[in-house]
């Protein structure tokens, strides 16, 4: 696709050398594989090649200069209405040695509002740990923590490896999203995985009979592909059950929280969603064209939300609740926290009370992302302020 068709700014000389390196590195792998790979190995090569990926190459991705805004990056009040339920998690599993545990961090925007809020609550020998596998969101993140909560800096360590064994609160917010998936075409007889090939010298989508993997994972979705619109392309996402399988094998005791945008498989695999939900984001648009630019776009699914219970429970955590962020955000007090903000500076406070609008409004980011938590060994009556109200875990059985 020509980016003078669709009105996009061109990347700069210096990123579109990176892009073109890492598309001839895509292409040498799919020549060595033979002519065609899976679009889960293309996804991981676009994200994640070191040095040339798009979380790897330096490349600014989060706020105005970068392509997305996450919901942390909105106001400080997100991660002060989270910690609401991070803090009873903590008091409950943890209280004498209290550990929170963030997959992919993002900007530090999150780590730094739970370290301030979880020390006004009573928390201030928190350990916090990251586990962050690009090299430049760690720096981005250590930077972020030094300038918003500068008294925690001794608190926080990054990790290169989740760890064998904790007890405490993990935490994921908009990680699960950015999971390499495999991508199906269903033509109303047969089952085609749909990968990656060069085509008239650039990359581009290409069919291939799927496999038995891919063929038992459709098969295990839970939905009937009769009622389908032909033909029905979407994806599925086998990293999300083996990620929440390793967490549940470390974790002794305690529970985790995961935030992001997703359906239950009924709504993910509906009828006259022909498209799937991959989407790319490019200077805070949405795109379509996975291939335009490789490095310089970020790429995302949804998250099918009855895939992830059914893998969660089948690791022997116990799920304690599942909602839409609003109401868990609104159950954990985001509108008391921006309540308590002082007046004086108008254009700040309305400032604020236009991002938690965002947050919980349902054209926004309210309903579209989901708040889900998984425990172990965690007292029965602990307690769950975040799901007290709207809890909608039927939907996902």
């Amino acid at each position: 696709m020509d980016d003078s068709e669709i009105g996009l700014p061109r990347p700069a000389p210096q990123a579109a050398a990176i892009s073109r390196e890492l598309t001839e590195r895509i292409a040498a792998a799919i020549g060595a594989a033979g002519g065609w790979i899976g679009f889960d190995r293309y996804m991981t090569m676009a994200l994640y090649e070191p040095g040339l990926g798009y979380y790897s190459n330096g490349k600014p991705v989060f706020g105005p200069v970068g392509d997305f805004v996450t919901a942390p990056e909105l106001t400080p009040l997100f991660g002060a209405a989270v910690s609401r339920q991070v803090g009873s998690w903590l008091a409950a599993c943890c209280a004498d040695d209290p550990l929170v545990i963030e997959f992919g961090a993002g900007s530090g925007a999150l780590a730094s509002q739970l370290l301030n809020s979880l020390e006004r609550q009573g928390f201030p020998k928190l350990r916090y740990r990251i586990l962050e596998l690009s090299g430049d969101l760690r720096r981005l993140q250590q930077q972020t923590i030094a300038a918003r909560a500068p008294q925690t800096a001794g608190q926080v360590e990054w990790l290169e490896a989740a760890p064998a064994a904790f007890t405490g609160v993990a935490i994921a917010n908009e990680v699960l999203d950015a999971m390499p998936v495999r991508t199906f075409e269903w033509n109303g007889e047969a089952l085609t995985e749909v990968g990656v090939a060069v085509v008239d010298d650039r990359l581009d989508w290409q069919g291939r009979p799927a496999d038995d993997s891919l063929e038992q994972l459709v098969a295990g979705l839970g939905v009937d592909r009769k009622g389908w619109h032909l033909p029905y392309r979407s994806e599925v996402c086998p990293q999300h059950g083996a990620w929440l399988a390793t967490l549940s094998q470390a974790m002794q005791a305690g529970a985790v929280l995961l935030m992001d945008y997703g359906f239950p498989a009924g709504e993910y695999y509906h009828p006259q969603r022909v498209g799937g939900t991959l989407m790319s984001h490019y200077r805070h648009r949405s795109l379509t064209d996975p291939f335009m630019w490789p490095g310089l776009q970020d790429i995302t699914a949804h998250v099918d939300y009855s895939r992830l219970m059914a893998a969660g429970e089948a690791a022997e955590l116990q799920a304690l609740g599942y909602t839409s962020l609003a109401r868990f955000l609104l159950n954990c007090g985001l509108l008391d926290e921006l309540e308590a903000l002082p007046r004086d500076e108008q254009r700040l406070w309305f400032s604020q009370a236009q991002a938690v609008q965002r947050l919980v409004s349902e054209a926004e980011m309210g309903e579209l992302f989901k708040a889900v938590a998984f425990g172990k060994g965690m007292p029965a009556n602990a307690s769950l302020p975040g799901f007290i109200d709207g809890d909608r875990l039927a939907a996902l059985r």
